[in-house]
């Protein structure tokens, strides 16, 4: 009986988990709904020179455009061979989802589209279009594409509500507010709501937008109109409409017009029911939640008898005896002074980090479980069932752990000077790290992604290799922490995928960032990554923003291109220091972060390549995230364009499940 009711509730804690997902994960990664290649050359006949040329260059605008923080903006290249290419991100998605989205169909574009003049290539997050003729400001409405959902309606004034709410949305995304997008939902019944989303490319009037959506609604009757969900699109403007809410409300702000003040009563009142009916909704769900954790703790209290069950758990299902000693509660507040703020070292996703003075003197890292953090305890349980075991001289240390009273404490070894971003992205603190340091700190840091990845128990990516988790202690010597995002792999598996993207915008791999597809590759751009940065002593994330108007990966790629490699070399660095040495550096640097991660090496082949320096070495390919501006390229925007404040993005993104 209790082994039914620990299955019950172990099926019904995953049926909310789906619920979940299926709220908050379908508008966080890109995916490519169609693509249409016009004017195709005969007998696939490469483009022209100059129109590739052309080509080329307005793809790189259009994604180092984006990664400045704009959503849409169109442009021409060429006086002869022109191409004009427009990029449009969907009205509710900004930052990340946007950059990626276009950085993505900007990459794709020539794919899907080879040897063709003309493409025109949709994500669900952007368009991207580009063409040898002038399209800016023109209704496209054919060809139409459309997606339905499963289930039928035969109600015909449910129909009619349906067609009546999508015309409201086309009025106020043209004529109410001007803006060419809107979102709303409104309710159908006393238990059911519909949702809808209209947008049209920016680069129409209102009146032309408004052309495109009724020519597209038009035939909705024709398709779609029978089904409770469908999408509609064209290559200037879109419909949706659906049963949930499949739109983002992070820039809800934005697009919520002033009511009207004859409805503003009515859609008032709608307003506060649908925020009472949400809040109630999700209310109940997470008090169902609380209740599965609560169930399973007390049959896990039950069964074992300890309060230590959920780390005995962890040691039964991976077969490891770690022998973590447990450290009284008692003791972790008197070494923290009650977790006081004069001993806070800094705050992390998983929780606050203190400084602690145990009392046989050691000093010690102590790591806290915020009671709101919503990935803690698979964090909690990814430190302990990695680093318990994983000792090596390049990873960080853990002493022991603490499970009393619902806390959820590690401690750490305590390493004085910090984490390696800390010393490399100050302009005072840097002067102190000559090469040799630079270099000592590379290698270490590739022997410890070795021992991950081929030396250890288990095969264990990490996926937030970044400067930040890069400690160092008192002689310097490079430590990996952080393993709350780590996995590790079967024998025999290579690859895996999740829609669970977490990590660090800068340090991320596109095949991960863009797809999910996370493997021992994924390190190795990182690790690329951190190794020019080491070089440079320039954030990745920052590069772009500063003076150069490019990624420091394009960047360091253009200057190896054209044999000038040292202008790389962080200028602080000085004599002594070999040349040679560090145009190997940024050579292996440069293998790692190659875009096609089958051409990127395995770490056992770095650490040989670096120390061996008569080793050939292949030839890199060009890098990921490649796609930026020329640094003298003036590049003229839209008279829609504005000014945007250059943000210093190093924040980790998580897209929830």
């Amino acid at each position: 009986m209790g082994t039914q009711l620990n299955m019950r509730s172990i099926s019904f804690t995953f049926w909310l988990l789906l619920s979940f997902r299926a709220l908050f994960t379908e508008a966080q990664v890109p995916n490519l709904l169609g693509s249409n290649c016009q004017n195709t050359s005969q007998q696939q006949q490469p483009l022209s020179s100059a129109y590739q040329t052309n080509l080329e260059r307005i793809l790189t605008w259009v994604s180092s455009d984006a990664y400045k923080g704009k959503v849409y903006n169109y442009r021409s290249i060429g006086i002869t061979s022109s191409v004009y290419g427009l990029y449009d991100c969907r009205g509710d998605v900004v930052g990340y989802f946007c950059q990626f989205c276009v950085s993505n169909a900007a990459r794709e574009a020539p794919r899907l589209c080879p040897n063709s003049v003309s493409a025109m290539v949709w994500y669900d997050y952007c368009i991207l279009r580009y063409s040898n003729e002038n399209f800016f400001g023109k209704v496209l409405t054919n060809p139409i594409w459309y997606v339905l959902g499963t289930k039928n309606i035969f109600n015909k004034t449910e129909i009619q509500k349906g067609k009546d709410f999508v015309t409201s949305l086309i009025r106020k995304a043209t004529k109410d507010t001007n803006q060419l997008y809107y979102m709303d939902g409104f309710s159908m019944s006393s238990t059911q709501r519909r949702y809808g989303f209209v947008h049209c490319s920016r680069d129409l009037t209102s009146e032309r937008c408004k052309q495109c959506l009724e020519a597209i609604l038009a035939q909705v009757p024709n398709c779609c109109e029978q089904k409770l969900g469908w999408f509609i699109w064209t290559g200037s403007c879109m419909i949706k409409y659906d049963n949930h809410m499949f739109y983002l409300l992070s820039n809800q702000a934005s697009y919520v017009s002033v009511p009207n003040p004859q409805t503003a009563e009515n859609g008032g009142n709608k307003r506060i029911k649908s925020l009472i009916i949400s809040f109630g909704v999700m209310g109940s769900i997470i008090l169902l939640l609380c209740f599965v954790y609560c169930f399973r703790y007390m049959s896990r209290v039950r069964k074992d008898g300890l309060c230590l069950s959920s780390f005995r758990k962890i040691q039964t299902e991976e077969t490891w005896k770690t022998d973590l000693p447990i450290i009284p509660l008692i003791t972790i507040l008197q070494s923290t002074d009650n977790f006081s703020e004069a001993s806070k070292l800094g705050e992390g996703g998983f929780g606050p980090v203190y400084k602690g003075i145990l009392p046989d003197g050691r000093q010690v890292a102590i790591k806290r479980l915020s009671n709101f953090s919503s990935q803690g305890s698979e964090e909690f349980n990814n430190e302990v069932m990695f680093i318990a075991k994983l000792q090596h001289r390049n990873l960080v240390n853990l002493l022991a752990c603490c499970l009393e009273e619902n806390e959820k404490i590690l401690v750490y070894e305590y390493l004085a000077n910090k984490s390696l971003d800390f010393h490399l992205f100050d302009d005072e603190k840097r002067k102190q790290f000559n090469w040799k340091l630079r270099f000592s700190i590379i290698n270490g840091i590739a022997r410890g992604i070795l021992y991950l990845h081929e030396d250890s128990r288990l095969k264990v990516i990490h996926r937030d290799l970044k400067a930040s988790n890069i400690l160092l202690d008192h002689e310097m010597n490079p430590k990996i922490s952080d393993f709350g995002l780590a996995k590790a792999f079967d024998t025999g598996q290579n690859q895996a995928k999740t829609k669970r993207i977490m990590g660090t915008y800068g340090y991320m791999a596109p095949e991960y960032a863009m797809e999910g597809i996370f493997s021992v590759k994924s390190d190795v751009f990182s690790f690329g990554v951190l190794v020019l940065e080491i070089i440079s002593g320039r954030k990745n994330s920052g590069f772009y923003f500063s003076e150069h108007g490019q990624t420091l990966l394009l960047y360091t790629w253009r200057k190896w291109c054209a044999g000038k490699y040292l202008k790389l070399m962080d200028p602080m660095l000085e004599n002594p220091f070999t040349a040679s040495e560090i145009k190997r550096c940024i050579h292996i640097g440069l293998l790692c972060v190659q875009q096609d991660a089958t051409y990127r090496p395995l770490m056992s082949d770095v650490v040989v390549m670096l120390a061996n320096d008569t080793m050939a070495l292949p030839k890199p390919k060009n890098p990921a995230f490649s796609i930026g501006r020329m640094a003298s390229e003036e590049v003229p925007t839209s008279k829609s364009s504005k000014n945007i404040s250059n943000n210093d993005v190093t924040v980790s993104i998580t897209f929830p499940r």
